[in-house]
């Protein structure tokens, strides 16, 4: 090999490294091993009612937020599809004085953690009004209320913003419209048409925000306004809004039913 070729070899090798490093994000930090502690896969046969042992319903309506459903213990607004996913379902209907239906379950008294993985893999609804969310709440919300207690939204969504989630936290001082919030957006395709793997991965300092494995979000003390409400037991919360202030009214481009399906939830602790 002539002096030339060699020198050539040498400058592509060392370009190819220099390529792999780049490649590599010094923004993404290194994540823990994780050790499952909880999970909910909904196997089961079609209609059947989530999970006694893990999951119990909200039911009544408005919850703060001017919400329009009714939210119900119904197979017709939450049960198992009979393909591995719970589906929560919203209805056009008449039903405790409100003009629509859905359902809202939570593992309060159930299951609680503090720090950790949580994770779901869900297909959403869509349309203007529709308020899907999966997100935390502090398990002393009884004794201190809100939004002392600390509220996590791993994933919300404007229905009439099919190709955007938003990831907020919420606490004393930044409540409501002040919660400290980043959205993520598809470039192609849209929330509704596929599942996607919404995420948080939570310690005493920081809570980092995913979606797909995809880090695009990291909030840590200091980015708060108010006292840092994050290191205690926080349990789940699953549920389909229709209206409220943060989606606005349905309208006749609204098509129902609308239907929420998780495929599963889990959640881990750090090895």
């Amino acid at each position: 090999m002539n002096i030339y070729k060699s020198t050539s070899l040498l400058v592509t090798c060392f370009l190819v490294i220099m390529f792999i490093v780049s490649c590599e994000n010094p923004l993404d930090p290194e994540r823990p091993n994780w050790e499952l502690t909880w999970s909910d896969e909904f196997e089961g046969t079609a209609g059947q009612l989530p999970d006694a042992a893990k999951w119990a319903f909200d039911i009544g309506t408005d919850w703060g937020n001017q919400q329009l459903e009714y939210d119900t213990d119904r197979p017709e607004n939450a049960s198992l599809d009979g393909e591995g996913n719970l589906a929560i379902t919203a209805r056009r209907e008449a039903f405790g004085g409100q003009p629509f239906t859905s359902a809202r379950i939570k593992t309060e008294g159930l299951f609680e953690q503090t720090y950790g993985r949580f994770e779901a893999r869900i297909k959403m609804p869509w349309g203007p009004g529709i308020w899907p969310a999966f997100w935390l709440l502090g398990s002393d919300v009884d004794e201190v209320g809100w939004p002392q207690t600390g509220e996590i939204d791993i994933m919300e969504s404007r229905g009439q913003q099919p190709s955007v989630i938003h990831g907020t936290v919420h606490g004393p001082g930044y409540s409501a419209d002040a919660g400290v919030t980043k959205s993520y957006g598809l470039e192609k395709g849209r929330f509704d048409t596929d599942f996607y793997l919404f995420a948080i991965e939570w310690e005493e300092d920081y809570i980092r925000f995913f979606v797909d494995d995809v880090l695009y979000q990291e909030i840590t003390p200091k980015d708060v306004s108010g006292e840092w409400v994050f290191n205690k037991p926080f349990f789940i919360i699953l549920n389909v809004a229709v209206g409220g202030n943060y989606v606005g009214f349905p309208t006749s481009e609204t098509p129902f039913p609308q239907t929420m399906l998780v495929d599963y939830v889990r959640v881990y602790k750090a090895n």
